[in-house]
């Protein structure tokens, strides 16, 4: 491997701290051309509660270190647009305050601290539509999907349900033997323990929403013009479908169907 003999020492560093954790890209005469790492959120180890992620892509370009690195991220889940400007800004003040410098590390470790700051999903539970607090309930599927503990409890057993409704239907050499829950978002098979997701209370927001919906002023605005719209179609002769999906002709579009028909 012909290379800088500081970036040889630091990727020889990188993989005795990180191990497998960490990919070393080499072009065809094995050199040195950029790291690929995923990057989880510190949680002692306790892999359930890390919610978010990132592939962290540097490449090196020749003269590195005395060159800066180029960092990309790929495959962010669960972290909001904000929060990766906000690294890549550090990332950028990082390598310019180590100009010359090994910077791998310095990069790897506040992406990490970044995770771990913000190892809350930015995005709404899909099921519910509220968004996560840090004192509720959540989890997060193998497919890096989030949802609160109880509305994904819910969901699983409306599903079931749903599928023994239609399996009943079926003739008996086509039926098959086992429900298996799958992602709301993608629809892969998940693993879970559906009595833990149930004993979990409701998000806070769904306890606190208003019992009986009161529509907004916005709202009445809107309900009033669209109120005005369906009137003058009706006084134009439009057609108008109504929410039972019968089709009302006003007098005007009547005559001149029944004219052309006859």
């Amino acid at each position: 491997m012909n290379c800088d003999e500081r970036l040889a020492e630091e990727l020889e560093a990188l993989q005795a701290i990180l191990m497998d954790e960490i990919i070393i890209k080499t072009d065809s005469d094995g050199n040195p051309t950029g790291i690929e790492m995923e990057v989880l959120p510190v949680t002692d180890l306790d892999t359930d509660e890390q919610y978010v992620t990132l592939t962290l892509d540097v490449t090196l370009p020749v003269g590195y270190p005395d060159v800066t690195p180029i960092v990309k991220f790929r495959n962010p889940r669960g972290l909001a647009d904000s929060t990766l400007d906000l690294l890549k800004e550090q990332i950028s003040n990082k390598c310019a305050e180590y100009s010359g410098s090994p910077v791998l590390y310095e990069i790897i470790e506040l992406v990490r601290e970044g995770l771990t700051a913000s190892n809350i999903p930015c995005c709404p539970c899909c099921i519910c539509l509220y968004g996560f607090r840090p004192s509720d309930h959540f989890t997060k599927t193998q497919c890096y999907h989030y949802f609160h503990s109880n509305c994904l409890a819910n969901h699983i057993i409306s599903s079931e349900q749903i599928f023994i409704e239609e399996q009943d239907k079926l003739p008996p050499w086509q039926k098959t033997d086992e429900f298996h829950p799958v992602c709301p978002v993608c629809r892969a098979n998940i693993k879970c323990d559906l009595e833990a997701l149930k004993a979990a209370p409701p998000s806070l927001d769904l306890t606190e929403a208003p019992q009986k919906f009161e529509p907004s002023e916005e709202l009445r605005l809107l309900q009033q013009r669209m109120s005005e719209l369906f009137n003058q179609q009706k006084q134009r002769g439009g057609t108008i479908q109504q929410p039972n999906n019968t089709i009302i002709l006003s007098s005007n579009v009547a005559a001149a169907v029944a004219e052309r028909e006859s």
